[in-house]
Parts: structure tokens; C-alpha cells; sequence
């Protein structure tokens, strides 16, 4: 192999390794929490949209204004006094970052109320209630919870006053806030309180929107008020926006036929700022619900006016009026604190400060809304173009490596490292767009350096580990071991053993087969293995062999042992629990699985000749197994043991299930059922199994009316039982036509 296609492999391998780290849930989490924290630290603050302006209620408003410490306490009317303050100033729009859900006082009420819709600009929030209800399973256990989400609305005196009501829910620490929903999922993709403010504030573009619309898609503009003021006397913003997202996400190519329309017609040539706030509006409602925040800096970034500030003239007067220049912006009021760490409505961000001060709720929305604003969010590339950065990037990185020098290598990576930072840095700065960090500087150029250097030292050892991780995927590891010392050693390594073997096989797999081609059956087939290997290798067991849609499993040891009985007995339990979880997971198609399991002496070794061998056992009872496996199609159970392989064991719910000569067999077998773990089975599996035993006792003292009692009594019990069932119809013809006196009870069975 020459150099040259070393270095590929090496640069794939590299290449490989940050596109599978990426996909990790643990990739995602050090790019967002590591990477895009460092992003923003070197960037640092940056300018605020002047048309924002929060107003704070904060501790030194209330101590001026003599106020509750505790601003969800403060007078409504005060609020009022707050809006009529502000609707001479003419605000586009005035949201408040509060929830009102609560009565406090009717006269405060209803002067805040008359404040409101005087205004006709006013955005209320909402409660984003969240209960979580326990999902149990079939045996009555909690595996999960759902989170049911409720909006809780103003108070109905102030939601009928406002323009329109909204909620922002968002995480609190120690999980540190990234992203925020455009469209809240959870809640029937409701628009949250930047969203439905960002629509209060463009209903300046409101009528042009109609004008496009009607262009583009005149039937669905005709669902909508027809202009600007229908709206505003409606009150309908928040469901016109929830129409427009609904609308948007069912049409995705409608955002760009409504921005090449803008363009060719430039209804805003002389009005700059009209034309952005249409096109970031368009913007809004084309993209993710769920989307990154661009955060601006420190908490105060955004300009904070202090509520008092609004409510007395203090200072000098010119300065005052030009800090109060509110014409035509947005206006967020809400909870925050700039000077003091004990904050209760802080949120843990990038920008957190060393103190403990965080970025309130408030300036959270207020920044949200000035990213639509400036159509400016954090853009993540795509996942196609992520992998590709990465792929690419490792690729380079790594032929570089090879082929170079270890010293050279080392510039290499350095000088690269500090080009590829400084242009996602650029990126990011200017552009708002987020390239891979962690993953490229964290792990590939580690990667491909150190492996430069040790490709050599390893090359010796390359091809036996290969081969040994090949031969690992069809032998266990000892035999493996033995193998890679000598291969001469493969006709002389059969040895006999006290082995429990186990057997599964998928019902009705002849008809999924039919219904596939074979690549897709497959790798279905695979994604299948997986799922039944896994608690095999995890209970020390070894899988001997697998053919179509069966599996042969076994534990073996010198002598007979219970330790190893017990762990294929956990191994059957954990496969048929791992196969529901796996078929609730594929919809329509399910996979049900039976296992029959065996225990004694096999033999356990190569099998073949000339230039062929295979790995087996071979014994009769592999081949019991395989018939006790087939013994559940007529019974309707999923696990049916021999008494070899329960002997002695406890900790399991069972039931006898009779004597059998299975077909091909001579000699009868007791067959039992495992149904669980006793720590797992119910009162209800109790009795039916009490009840069964006895039917079974009747059923072999030929008592057939005793036994088709307690046999019904079964089914009564669990509302459907295969055993039952099975002999139900025996007692039913033996009682027509007894048998003769040779009758022991043992079943004959004629088919697998």
C-alpha cells in the first residue's frame, strides 16, 4: 500500500471520526455549549436595534416609586399610568413580559383594562403551564412521563382589552439557554410573545403583506382581515399569525416567491426601513419553530430605561426627552436587574455574569424579537453542510499529517487550526452563521496529528488486531485468541461442554420477507440482530450461530452449573422485552419472537473440512432447542425451558406446561413456561398460573370436566391464555374419545 493511499485512509479516517462525533448527542451538546459559547465570548457585544427599548421593573423602581419588592405585586394601575405615559410617546408596540392570571383588585383592574385598549398596541403574556402525567406499562409501572402543556390566558378583563396575548416559556439553569420558539410545538404551535409582538410591530407592512399575498396565493389572502385596520378592530393578530406560520410551513417555497415579488416591485423604494421590516417579517414566519438566539452582550445590553424613570422626570430635562424617544418602537416591560445577582427571573446564557447575574426574561425576549427584527438569528449550518465542513475538514487535516513530517505536522495543524478559527470567526461575527469548532480543533486535529505520529509504531500490530476484529464478529475471544497464535490449532479445538442453549425465531417471517426487497430486508434483519445480541453479550453468553431469521445463543461451562442457567434465563426475559420495545418503535410492522431453551452436554468447536469451517454446537441438544422454540406455535407463548434448564433456579415465575414428545423426538420432555422475574409479576399472573396447574393435574388424572373448569377459570383470568387454549381442545376430544389405558398424559407433536 504506497504512502499516498495511507494519507487517504488516514484523512478518512479523521474525516469519519468528527462526522460520527457530530451526530452524537454528545458532539451536539460540547458544539452548542462549548463552541458556540467561545463564539460568542470572541465576538463580544455587539450593537442593539435602537427600535427596542425595555423598561425594567426593577428593586430601585420600587423603592422610588415605594412599590412591593416584588414586582407581580404592584398596583394595575400603575401599569395604566405606565401605558398613557407611553401612548404620547407613540410606540409601534408595547408588550409586557408579565403574567396577569390572577385578580387583585377590580378597580386596578379595570383602569389598567381602560389603559389597554386605549392603547390598541398592547401585547399581554401568557402562562406556559406544564403538567407532567406518569405513563405506566402493562404491569401497572411508571417508564416515563409526558409533558402536557397548558396556556394559561390574562385574567379576561385584560386579554379582551389587549391587541393580542402570547406566551414565552423558557428553561431556567442549570441548562443554559440557547434557543427559543418561534412557534411553541408543545402548546399546537401557538406563536410566542416576540413572535405575535414582532406582527403588532410590522402592521405598518401589514396592508403590502395582503398586496403580496394576493399575488402569490390570492385564495388563502382572502382568509385574512383585508387590511390593517380589520385586524386592529378584530383583535385577530395572534391567530393571523398563527394562519401565516400554519400556511408558510405547509408552502415552503412561498417565502421566497414572496421576496423575489418584493423585489421586482419595490413597493418601498423610498422607505428603507419599511422594506426590512417586511422582509424580516416574511422571514419569521419561513424557518425553524425553534431557533438560536443572537445574543447582544451583558445583561443591559439593550437599552433599560428603569420603570420610574418612565413615571417622574428626573434629570435634566433634555437628556430625559431624548432617552424617551419611543416613537415608533417596540416597548418590552418586565422583570430585571442589572445591578444585583439576586435576580428570580435571570436566565443562565452565554453572557451570564461571573457575579451571577443573568439575562433576564425580558431582555430574552426583547432580543428575540430584535433578531427577527434583523433577520439575524444564530444559523447553524445545515446537517448536510456540518458534515461536509467536518468530513472535508478531517480529510485535509489528515493527508496532511501522513504525508508530513511530525514536525511539519504540527505547524500544519497549528497554522490551520488558527486560519480555520479566525474564518468561522469572521462567520460568525458578521454573518450570525455557526461552523463547527469543538469537533475539528477538539478532536480531529488531535486525532490526525497524534495519528501521524503513531501510524508508523502501529503499522506491525495493524493487520493482526484487523483480523482479530474481524474473526471477533463470528468467534468469541478466546477462540480468536487461539486462532491468532495458531491456525493449525483449528481441527483440534472441539471440546465438550454443559452448555444451555437458546433459540429465537420471528413468527410469520416468511410473510415480512415476501414484502421486502432484499437490501432493505437486510439491513432490517441487522437492526434486529442487534437488538437480540445485545442482552446475550450482556449476561456472558455467546452467539454460536444465525440463520435467516433465527439465533442460537449459549453458555457454556465444564460442568453443569445454575450461574449460567439463571443468566440465559435473564437472557430470554431481556430479549422478548427488548423486541417489544423495538417493535413499538416500527409502527404497522412488528417482529414477535419466540425462544425455546435446552440444557446439557454438547460438543462446542470447528465443524467442516478441506478449506471451510464454521464455529458451532452440535449435540442433540441444540436440536431440543430448536424443537422446544417451535413447541411455542402451538402453546402461544413467547419462552418455553426444559426442566434441565430450570432445575434449581429461583427468582423466575413459571408454569409446568406438560409432558412432550416433540416431532422427530422419541423420549418426552417436561416444557415449562418463563413468564418473568417474581419481582415483576403480578397477583393476576399468580392465580392464572395456580389455576393452570391445577387444570393440568385434573388434565393428566384424566378428570376432563375438573380440568376444562379451571381451565376457563384460566382464561377468565387473563382474558386470552395459548396453553389454555391448547388444552381446552384436548380435554374437549379426549372427553368424546377417552384415551387408552396406556395414556400417560405426554403430548405428541408430529410438526415443528
Amino acid at each position: 500500500m504506497s504512502l499516498l493511499t495511507k494519507a487517504t485512509i488516514a484523512g478518512l479516517l479523521v474525516g469519519a471520526l468528527g462526522v460520527v462525533t457530530s451526530l452524537t448527542p454528545s458532539g451536539a451538546f460540547l458544539e452548542e455549549n462549548v463552541g458556540l459559547h467561545f463564539l460568542f465570548n470572541t465576538r463580544g457585544q455587539r450593537q442593539a436595534p435602537a427600535e427596542i427599548v425595555i423598561i425594567s421593573m426593577d428593586k430601585a423602581s420600587a423603592e422610588r416609586l415605594n412599590l412591593p419588592s416584588s414586582p407581580r405585586k404592584w398596583p394595575r394601575s400603575l401599569h395604566a399610568r405606565l401605558i398613557n405615559t407611553l401612548i404620547a410617546k407613540k410606540p409601534a408596540v408595547i408588550a409586557f413580559d408579565i403574567i396577569f392570571i390572577e385578580d387583585f383588585s377590580p378597580q386596578h383592574d379595570q383602569i389598567f383594562a381602560e389603559a389597554i385598549r386605549a392603547a390598541g398596541n398592547v401585547v399581554l403574556g401568557e402562562w406556559l403551564k406544564v403538567d407532567k402525567v406518569p405513563v405506566l406499562d402493562r404491569s401497572g409501572i411508571q417508564i416515563g412521563n409526558i409533558n402536557i402543556e397548558e396556556i394559561v390566558s390574562p385574567i379576561s378583563l385584560l386579554a379582551n382589552s389587549a391587541l393580542a396575548t402570547a406566551p414565552f416559556a423558557l428553561p431556567k439553569v442549570p441548562i443554559r439557554l440557547n434557543r427559543y420558539w418561534v412557534f411553541k410545538t408543545g402548546a399546537g404551535d401557538t406563536p410566542t410573545l416576540p413572535v405575535v409582538a414582532f406582527q403588532v410591530y410590522a402592521l405598518q407592512v401589514y396592508n403590502e403583506l395582503i398586496a403580496l399575498l394576493k399575488d402569490i396565493s390570492p385564495s388563502f389572502a382572502q382568509k385574512l382581515p383585508p387590511n390593517r385596520d380589520a385586524l386592529v378592530t378584530n383583535r385577530g393578530v395572534k391567530e393571523v399569525v398563527q394562519m401565516l406560520g400554519d400556511h408558510f410551513e405547509q408552502d415552503p417555497t412561498l417565502a421566497k416567491k414572496i421576496l423575489e415579488q418584493l423585489r421586482i416591485s419595490k413597493p418601498f423604494s423610498n422607505d428603507a426601513k419599511k422594506h426590512q421590516v417586511l422582509e424580516s417579517l416574511i422571514s419569521m414566519y419561513h424557518g425553524p419553530k425553534s431557533r438560536y438566539l443572537n445574543f447582544y452582550g451583558p445583561p443591559g445590553t439593550i437599552k433599560t430605561i428603569p420603570y420610574y424613570q418612565i413615571m417622574e422626570n428626573l434629570g435634566d430635562p433634555a437628556v430625559y426627552s431624548a432617552r424617551l424617544d419611543l416613537n415608533g418602537k417596540a416597548i418590552f416591560v418586565g422583570l430585571s436587574e442589572r445591578m444585583r445577582p439576586e435576580q428570580k427571573d435571570g436566565f443562565y446564557t452565554v453572557f451570564s455574569q461571573p457575579n451571577g447575574l443573568d439575562i433576564s426574561g425580558v431582555e430574552i425576549v426583547a432580543s428575540a424579537f430584535a433578531n427577527i427584527l434583523e433577520n439575524l438569528h444564530v444559523r447553524p449550518l445545515p446537517a448536510g453542510e456540518h458534515l461536509a465542513v467536518v468530513g472535508l475538514w478531517g480529510i485535509m487535516i489528515g493527508i496532511l499529517c501522513i504525508l508530513s513530517p511530525t514536525l511539519v505536522s504540527a505547524s500544519i495543524v497549528v497554522c490551520f487550526s488558527i486560519i480555520y478559527m479566525l474564518v468561522i470567526h469572521y462567520q460568525f461575527k458578521h454573518a450570525a452563521i455557526w461552523f463547527p469548532l469543538v469537533v475539528p480543533l477538539g478532536f480531529q486535529a488531535p486525532a490526525a496529528f497524534f495519528g501521524s505520529i503513531f501510524w508508523k509504531y502501529f503499522r506491525a500490530n495493524k493487520e493482526r488486531k484487523n483480523i482479530r476484529t474481524a474473526f471477533g464478529y463470528y468467534l468469541p475471544d478466546e477462540i480468536v485468541n487461539q486462532l491468532v497464535k495458531s491456525m493449525s490449532n483449528i481441527k483440534n479445538s472441539g471440546q465438550v461442554v454443559y452448555g444451555t442453549c437458546l433459540v429465537t425465531d420471528i413468527e410469520q417471517y416468511t410473510a415480512i420477507s415476501e414484502t421486502m426487497n432484499p437490501e432493505d430486508l437486510s439491513d432490517f434483519m441487522n437492526q434486529y440482530f442487534e437488538v437480540i445480541f445485545k442482552p446475550v453479550r450482556q449476561n456472558s453468553g455467546i452467539v454460536s450461530d444465525v440463520k435467516g431469521d433465527s439465533m442460537l445463543a449459549i453458555w457454556a461451562t465444564a460442568r453443569p452449573d445454575a450461574n449460567i442457567r439463571n443468566l440465559a434465563c435473564k437472557t430470554a426475559l431481556d430479549i422478548i422485552q427488548a423486541v417489544n420495545q423495538f417493535n413499538r418503535s416500527l409502527g404497522t410492522l412488528q417482529l414477535p419472537t419466540r425462544i425455546g431453551m435446552h440444557s446439557g452436554y454438547i460438543s462446542l468447536g470447528h465443524i467442516g473440512a478441506i478449506d471451510h469451517y464454521e464455529y458451532r454446537a452440535v449435540g442433540d441438544i441444540v436440536n431440543t432447542a430448536s424443537r422446544m422454540e417451535g413447541l411455542n406455535k402451538y402453546l402461544g407463548t413467547q419462552i418455553i425451558a426444559s426442566e434441565e434448564v430450570l432445575l434449581q433456579l429461583d427468582g423466575f415465575l413459571i408454569r409446568p406446561l406438560g409432558r412432550f414428545i416433540l416431532a422427530g423426538k422419541s423420549k418426552p420432555i417436561e416444557a415449562y413456561e418463563l413468564i418473568c422475574r417474581i419481582e415483576e409479576c403480578t397477583e393476576k399472573q399468580k392465580d392464572a398460573c395456580r389455576e393452570f396447574n391445577g387444570a393440568l393435574e385434573a388434565y393428566q388424572r384424566q378428570c376432563w370436566e375438573e380440568a376444562i373448569d379451571l381451565l376457563s377459570k384460566t382464561l377468565k383470568i387473563c382474558g386470552e391464555d395459548g396453553p389454555s387454549r391448547f388444552y381446552l381442545e384436548l380435554c374437549g376430544s379426549y372427553r368424546t374419545k377417552p384415551p387408552g389405558t396406556t395414556w400417560n398424559g405426554t403430548v405428541h407433536l408430529d410438526n415443528k
